[in-house]
Order: C-alpha cells, then sequence, then structure tokens
C-alpha cells in the first residue's frame, strides 16, 4: 500500500486550474503579507501548494536566478525555477524523474505537505552560461494551511561552502595525514637500520610523496574549474599512449593488488587536440574507482574508438552500481564510499564539461559499469 501510495507521488501530479492558482496567489499578496520584511530575509524562502507550485518567493531566490519579476516563477515548481538539470530527463516536470525520488528538497516537500516538518539537504545541478554549476543547499519545510488548504513554507540556504571545507578538511586532515605519517615511519626506520632492500624502501617513500602531491593538485584543480579559473593547455595527445600511461600509473598501487588491468584488443589510437592533464585526471579517477570496486581476481579494461567527431575512452569493471547511488553519482557530497568521501566522480564530469565533454555511465548486473568520457577531435 505504502509502494503504491509513493508512486502516486512521484507520478506527473495534476496542477491546479488558472483560477485556483490566482486565489492561492492572493493569500500571499503584499496586502496580506508584510513582504518587505520577508525580502530582507537572505535565504531563499518559498511557499508552496498541494500541487509544489511556488505562491510565494522572497527576493533571494530572484536575485539567484536573475529575474526582475515574481509573475515568472509563480505557479512553477522549485527544481523548474532553479533550472536543474534532471528536468531534461522527465516528462512532468520538478519532482516526477527517477533521480527525483532522492532529492532531499522533493523528499522535504512532501514530508511538509504531509504535516511534517522536516530538514534535508540536496544537491542542484545547473548550466550557467555554459558551465556547470552544483549548488549544495540545505531545505526547512515546515507544513502551513490557510482556508482549508494545504501549503508548506520552503527556506533554502546555499551550503556548498561549507560541504567544500568539509572536503578539503577530509582530504588535508586523514587522506593527506595519513600518507604523511607512513613517510615518517619509513624515514624512522631508514634512520636507525640500513636494510638490503633500502630502495625497495625509498620508493615507497617517492611514491608515497608523490601521492601527497597529487591529492594537492586535484584540489587546486577542481578549485580553479569551479570559479573557471583553470586554463586549458591544448596539445596533440595519442589516444592509446595516455591510457597506457594511466595504466602504468596505477599498476604498483595498492588498488591494484591481486587486479587484472588490460587494454581492449580492438582499442584504437587516434590522436586529437586537448588537454592531456586534464584528461589524465578523469582517467584516473575512472580507474580509481574502477579498481576500488572490484575484487581480487577481477579485470578492469580499458578502451577507446572514434564515435562520431569525438574520442571516446572507457572503462569497465564487473561491479554494479545501486539504483540509488547512480542517481546522486556526480553530485559534488556524493561518494560511493561513504559518507564524507572523494570527490572523484564529481571531478569527473566537471573537468571533462570544462573541455567540452560529457561523461556517461551504465550499469547492470550481468554487463558490470562502464563509465565513458568522450571528448572533441579538436
Amino acid at each position: 500500500m505504502a509502494s503504491n501510495c509513493t508512486e502516486t507521488r512521484f507520478a506527473p501530479a495534476q496542477r491546479v486550474e488558472h483560477q485556483t492558482l490566482q486565489r492561492q496567489l492572493e493569500y500571499f499578496s503584499e496586502a496580506n503579507l508584510a513582504k518587505h520584511l520577508l525580502d530582507a530575509v537572505p535565504n531563499i524562502l518559498l511557499i508552496l501548494n498541494e500541487t509544489r507550485q511556488i505562491v510565494y518567493s522572497n527576493q533571494a531566490l530572484l536575485q539567484l536566478i536573475g529575474v526582475a519579476d515574481t509573475d515568472q516563477i509563480y505557479g512553477r515548481r522549485p527544481g523548474e525555477v532553479l533550472e536543474c538539470a534532471e528536468l531534461a530527463k522527465t516528462l512532468g516536470g520538478c519532482g516526477t524523474g527517477d533521480a527525483c525520488r532522492t532529492c532531499g528538497a522533493v523528499l522535504a516537500i512532501l514530508s511538509g505537505l504531509d504535516g511534517k516538518s522536516e530538514v534535508r539537504e540536496c544537491c542542484v545541478t545547473r548550466h550557467v552560461d555554459g558551465q556547470i554549476q552544483q549548488l549544495n543547499l540545505r531545505a526547512w519545510v515546515t507544513p502551513a494551511e490557510f482556508d482549508g488548504e494545504k501549503f508548506c513554507v520552503f527556506a533554502l540556504t546555499d551550503v556548498s561552502h561549507e560541504k567544500r571545507r568539509q572536503s578539503l578538511e577530509r582530504i588535508f586532515f586523514h587522506d593527506v595525514l595519513n600518507v604523511a605519517g607512513s613517510i615518517r615511519g619509513l624515514t624512522e626506520f631508514l634512520k636507525d637500520y640500513n636494510p638490503e632492500d633500502q630502495m625497495a624502501i625509498f620508493n615507497r617513500i617517492h611514491s608515497a610523496a608523490e601521492r601527497i602531491i597529487d591529492e594537492i593538485e586535484i584540489q587546486k584543480t577542481i578549485a580553479e574549474a569551479e570559479t573557471h579559473e583553470l586554463k586549458v593547455q591544448s596539445k596533440l595527445i595519442s589516444s592509446r599512449l595516455i591510457l597506457e600511461k594511466t595504466m602504468d600509473l596505477f599498476r604498483h598501487n595498492d588498488l591494484a593488488k591481486d587486479r587484472c588491468l588490460r587494454l581492449e584488443p580492438e582499442c584504437e589510437d587516434l590522436t586529437f587536440i586537448s588537454d592531456d592533464v586534464l584528461i589524465g585526471r578523469v582517467l584516473g579517477n575512472m580507474m580509481k574507482n574502477a579498481l576500488e570496486a572490484s575484487s581480487p581476481g577481477e579485470a578492469v579494461t580499458l578502451g577507446c574508438s572514434l564515435e562520431g567527431k569525438m574520442v571516446e575512452f572507457r572503462v569497465h569493471n564487473p561491479a554494479v552500481i545501486s539504483r540509488e547511488s547512480q542517481l546522486q553519482i556526480f553530485q559534488r557530497s556524493f561518494s560511493t564510499k561513504g559518507e564524507g568521501r572523494g570527490l572523484g566522480t564529481y571531478s569527473m564530469k566537471l573537468l571533462s564539461d570544462y573541455l567540452r565533454g560529457e561523461i556517461t555511465f551504465t550499469s547492470a548486473e550481468g554487463a558490470g559499469t562502464t563509465f565513458r568520457a568522450r571528448y572533441p577531435l579538436t
């Protein structure tokens, strides 16, 4: 019974008639509400009707989306006004797509309309002036009733900076600190002892130091891409060579232990113009995720082919990503590895968009998971 109810709530909801919408707008008109006080609130504040349509908005939302007239947003749903990228995959608008089932904002609104106050977080991906923008939002929803009709008060705060800080803290206080600790332990060991395998220990220290530098450079690249300050350094690239370099990079990594790395037999060697460092970052994250998802004895396979006027890189592993994870996989604050973990899939999409490319994936039982990154030939 509960399942049928949920399916109904996510179906393309019937919208109220224009006459009804106009009546509801009057509830929250300037004559009935201290509008100038609400406009002074820095957070986004909306009132939604039972079909999740906006019947009131303060100025904070208008400033965010660059709209001067509230008439342009009344009757629309929050994701439609924010131009959520998931709308392209829906038929009934905001709240009706597959990804909406895991959207914190949609779930909070549904709770509010059911009479329950709730606080949730959500991530909205937008395309603004040709650039990808991800908003990490915290949503507060409170039920309300006017003249026997159900509404909910919907407040949003941008917590993107908070999420960014948490990610940086995790990396520098956890991952980098762990690697630095292993370097210190190895150097102390060498100080008191001169083993025969000194070169092997030196190589481990050198590898650990490179991991620290790589983590810092990755964060620097992501930060520059998010602020549109990243400079693309284009050069002639061999697709097969960059795949082989990526494989060599991970061949002696702990993640690759007891796992097989291989190229597809039909892997093409294509020449194209792009930034080899940024593409190397994307392929490295694709490889890292594939290795982490694989079990000992399994193979991670890399390939490349020409698809139209695009060079397509592929990384495959036998594991399957859960349906819920698939719906959130490119969000900045999401990771399949648990709370507060890496930015791998997000950075893959961010950098691919920066290079005018695209990244997609498929994951199914029996077929495993394949990530595909495509870039223009020039």
